[in-house]
């Protein structure tokens, strides 16, 4: 282990410079050519035909004006249900071996996102990148030998007779390298757990035996596992367990809510290192220490992206894509502008949207931060609210009430003749709904001047309901989507709406 740290080190200090700014337009060119020669002969590539687009001198203008922009509903139902059921050479060259289950927050049935051995690959490049930039964050030689708890879904994998599903994170724990395994933590016999409750369990009676250095999860999950191990163990912080834990990347929803949360659970602060990670693909990952700097986009590693400016020209008042939709190429963007993303993959995706926005930060190092979601936003009335708006505006609420605020989610609702807001805000502490109104309806004034224009106009007021983190937790799991890979959505719409105002009309809110 010691001798293995050391090797880890040095070639993470020599690996680490953070590179000056490359040709990226070239870079993911090279991208698009070896995709559609790779599925040049699938359905997919014989239907938008691939042979004659890589004969094109102007590919990407032709990429755009042949293939049809995607997103899950219209990719699977056209295209990905065919490999579903074991047919080959669909989108992608052979057959596909793997499918991750994606719900997401607001479908109730399940996505299957084909995973590809050439994804896996591309995941496990980013990883050995994201591991080469914590030279960037001056960790110790001793660092590198310490382990990392991974908290995901199970490797124990469904295998209907075609394919195996399951968990992003469980399908790419049941494929990591040899050579890392004994730093990965759970171990293979607590990562096979199915039941969400019992594997808690077990990394709870075995978190005593590890030597933690590095952990990796959802931050609502990690924060319920550090509470339940200080619990357990009867001491004041995590690092009574884990004195080496010094680093959290994390990934799923923004950290802010949660960064004062986690902090109380230890002896000295961790570094937080943010991941882009999704079942599509892994995107981008936190190459420099500080957050305000964005993550770096993963431009060279099987992934195609476009950027769709995120406006009314694009998306209508759901968030679909109308169909004069125009995507851009990398040497396009913008800094300080929303772009949905849209992804073609090594694993069979096309102009596909997977339904993220981001905002570049930095162009010459290609670095983003996610704004939101394209049906996870807020616009009754012209306010065009974001998540980003949101999650800013609950921390400073919080810091200013000097409270903990980890879960919310907020709904559109009519209100006399206009409309209002309904926030739903998890705190396990008392609070005033008054002064929780009133602070998160200024900062959000602050923060986004539509909001500031239409609590003038249309959107005449602001309700807060306070409930127990547990409200949150528990909904999800009376949908069956207890577990790492499942997330709260932040904003309610629909029939959604509708089973939530359900759920919590019966549930207990006493503190």
């Amino acid at each position: 282990m010691a001798i293995l740290g050391s090797i880890l080190k040095k070639a993470v200090d020599l690996g680490g410079k953070i590179p000056k700014r490359k040709n990226y337009l070239s870079q993911q060119t090279k991208v698009l050519k070896k995709l559609l020669s790779k599925a040049e002969h699938t359905a997919f590539g014989e239907h938008y035909n691939f042979t004659k687009l890589l004969q094109e001198k102007n590919l990407l203008d032709q990429f755009q004006a042949t293939v049809s922009m995607y997103d899950y509903s219209t990719i699977y139902k056209k295209w990905w249900h065919r490999a579903h059921k074991g047919e080959p050479y669909v989108c992608w060259p052979g057959h596909i071996k793997y499918f991750a289950l994606s719900s997401g927050t607001s479908d109730a049935a399940s996505k299957y996102i084909p995973v590809t051995k050439e994804l896996l690959s591309a995941f496990k490049r980013g990883g050995v990148k994201q591991l080469i930039a914590q030279s960037n964050y001056d960790f110790p030689k001793e660092h590198f030998q310490k382990g990392m708890l991974m908290l995901g879904g199970s490797t124990l994998l469904d295998f209907n007779g075609s394919h195996y599903s399951g968990d992003l994170s469980g399908i790419t724990a049941a494929n990591i390298p040899i050579w890392f395994q004994r730093f990965y933590k759970p171990g293979k016999e607590i990562s096979k757990y199915k039941d969400w409750e019992t594997k808690l369990n077990e990394i709870v009676k075995s978190a005593k035996d590890w030597d933690i250095g590095v952990i990796v999860g959802v931050p609502a999950w990690i924060q319920i596992l550090m509470e339940r191990i200080i619990e357990h163990y009867n001491v004041k912080t995590i690092h009574d367990i884990w004195p080496n834990l010094r680093a959290y990347a994390h990934a799923g929803v923004s950290i802010e809510p949660y960064r004062n949360s986690i902090n109380k659970l230890t002896a000295f602060p961790l570094i937080f290192s943010d991941t882009y990670l999704a079942s599509e693909g892994l995107i981008a990952y936190q190459e420099r220490p500080n957050p305000e700097q964005g993550m770096r986009m993963l431009l060279d590693s099987g992934i195609f992206f476009e950027f769709v400016p995120f406006n009314e020209d694009n998306f209508d008042t759901d968030g679909n894509l109308k169909k004069q939709a125009r995507a851009l190429t990398i040497k396009d963007v913008e800094l300080g502008k929303d772009y949905a993303l849209l992804m073609s993959t090594c694993a069979g995706a096309w102009r596909y949207l997977i339904g993220d926005t981001i905002r570049f930060t930095n162009l010459d190092l290609s670095e983003i931060v996610i704004t939101g979601r394209t049906k996870h936003y807020l616009s009754l009335c012209g306010e065009h609210l974001s998540v980003e708006n949101m999650s800013k505006a609950i921390k400073q609420t919080a810091d200013d009430l000097n409270i903990e605020i980890n879960e919310f989610a907020v709904a559109g609702i009519p209100h006399d003749t206009m409309f209002a807001h309904q926030w739903y805000i998890g705190s396990n502490k008392n609070a005033s709904e008054k002064e929780i109104k009133e602070k998160l309806d200024f900062y959000l004034m602050e923060l986004n001047d539509d909001y500031r224009t239409e609590r003038i106009a249309a959107l005449k007021d602001v309700f807060v309901k306070i409930l127990p983190d547990n409200a949150f937790i528990d909904f999800m799991a009376s949908k069956g989507k207890l577990g790492s890979a499942h997330k709260f959505p932040r904003v309610l719409k629909g029939n959604l709406l509708k089973e939530w105002e359900a759920f919590i009309s019966n549930y207990k809110t006493t503190f």
